[in-house]
C-alpha cells in the first residue's frame, strides 16, 4: 500500500472471492513539527488478512509508539477472537461445534449488532451467509468446475442462510444444524473502534486507525485540519472521485471494481444472502458514521441493497451518510453526504 502525505486514496481492486471489503484509507506522517509541539507517528502491520495503519499526533515519541503498540494489541485480540481463518478462534469453534458456551462479550456484541443490521435490512446483511460463500469459493478454487453453482445448489445452500438461526442464551450462542457464520463485514470495523478507544485511554486526541479500508479518525491532522480521505476513481486514473474531510467520524467502503472494466466480472466477493448470487447493481458503497463497526456493516448492506433500497435505508438512520457508484457509473449521494466533501484542486 502506498501512502500520500495529505490525501488518502482508497478502494483497492478485490479478488473474485475475497471476503475483505474494498477500501483503503491511509495517511503518511509528515516530517515537520506542529505549532503545539506534537508530531505525527505511524506504523502499518499485516493483520486480519489486510494492512492496518495507525497514526497518532503526540509530543512524546516514546508515548506515541507505546500507544500505537497497545492499539495494535486490540486488533490482534479481535483477530484471535473472530477470525474465520484461525481454527482456535471462538468464531471457528462456534462454527465447528454449532454452539459456544460462555462466549467472549466482544464476540456476543458483534453478533448482536450483526443481527440488528440483518433486521433493519430485511436480511440483506446476514452473517450466516458463509455456506453460500463457501459454495462459490469451491467452484472457483483448484479442483472446482470454474462455473457458477447450479440453481439447485444455490437453493439447497440457502436453506442454511438465515440470521434467525442464531440463538443467544446469556453468553451462550448456538446455531441451527449445519449453519456457519462469517463476520468479515463487521469485525474489522469493530477492531478499528477498539484500537481508537485504546488510543483515547492513552491520552491521544488526534490520529486514525485504518483496518483494510475501515477507517476511524479522531481530532485533527498535522495541518490542524480535518483528516482528508480520497475515494479513488474506479478507472484507476489516479485521481479521486471525491475528497472527504472527517474528524471524530468513521468511513468504510465495500465494492467490486472489476465490474467497472468488464460486465463479465459477475462474481463478487459480496453476495446477496437473500438470493445466493453476487451483488452486481453497484460498483461501490461508501458509508460515513460515527463508528467503524457500523460504517463497515452498512457499507456491505448498502452494496447488497443497491441504489434505491440502500439510499432509503441510509436516510432512515440518524448520523449516517453514504455515496454509491452505480453499475452504470453514476455517483449517488445521500441527502447529507456533501457536508463531508471538499472541493478538489483543478
Amino acid at each position: 500500500m502506498n501512502s500520500k502525505a495529505a490525501v488518502i486514496i482508497g478502494l483497492m481492486l478485490v479478488s473474485l472471492i475475497s471476503l475483505l471489503s474494498v477500501g483503503c484509507v491511509d495517511q503518511k506522517a509528515g516530517e515537520y513539527e506542529l505549532i503545539n509541539g506534537t508530531k505525527p507517528y505511524h506504523e502499518s502491520r499485516d493483520i486480519m488478512d489486510t494492512i492496518v495503519t495507525i497514526e497518532v499526533l503526540d509530543n512524546n515519541e516514546t508515548h506515541a509508539l507505546k500507544s500505537i503498540n497497545r492499539a495494535f494489541d486490540k486488533i490482534y485480540y479481535v483477530d484471535n477472537l473472530m477470525s474465520s481463518y484461525r481454527n482456535d478462534s471462538e468464531l471457528s469453534i462456534l462454527n465447528r461445534q454449532g454452539y459456544l458456551d460462555n462466549a467472549n462479550p466482544d464476540l456476543v456484541c458483534v453478533l448482536e449488532r450483526s443481527m440488528y443490521y440483518s433486521q433493519v435490512s430485511d436480511g440483506a446483511f446476514d452473517i450466516t451467509i458463509k455456506p453460500i460463500l463457501d459454495l462459490w469459493k469451491s467452484k472457483y478454487s483448484p479442483g472446482g468446475t470454474y462455473m457458477p453453482p447450479t440453481p439447485e445448489e444455490i437453493n439447497e445452500t440457502l436453506e442454511l442462510v438465515n440470521y434467525s438461526g442464531i440463538a443467544f442464551n446469556g453468553s451462550n450462542i448456538s446455531l441451527r444444524p449445519n449453519m456457519s457464520i462469517v463476520i468479515g463485514g463487521i469485525a474489522k470495523g469493530y477492531s478499528a473502534d477498539m484500537a481508537i478507544e485504546s488510543l483515547k485511554l492513552d491520552g491521544i486526541t488526534s490520529g486514525f486507525v485504518n483496518a483494510g479500508g475501515d477507517g476511524r479518525f479522531i481530532g485533527l491532522n498535522e495541518q490542524e485540519m480535518p483528516w482528508k480521505i480520497g475515494l479513488q476513481n474506479p478507472d484507476k486514473s489516479g485521481g479521486a472521485v471525491i475528497i472527504m474531510q472527517l474528524s471524530d467520524m468513521a468511513v468504510a467502503t465495500s465494492g467490486n471494481y472489476e465490474r467497472y472494466f468488464s460486465d463479465a466480472a459477475k462474481v463478487s466477493h459480496i453476495s446477496d444472502p437473500r438470493t445466493g448470487y453476487s451483488s452486481i447493481e453497484l460498483i461501490s458503497a461508501t458509508v460515513i458514521t460515527d463508528n467503524a463497526m457500523d460504517a463497515d456493516a452498512l457499507a456491505t448492506t448498502v452494496f447488497v441493497l443497491g441504489e434505491e433500497e440502500g439510499i432509503v435505508l441510509i436516510e432512515s438512520l440518524d448520523g449516517v451518510e453514504c455515496l454509491i457508484i452505480t453499475d452504470d457509473k453514476r455517483i449517488v449521494r445521500s441527502s447529507g453526504f456533501d457536508k463531508y466533501e471538499i472541493e478538489q484542486d483543478k
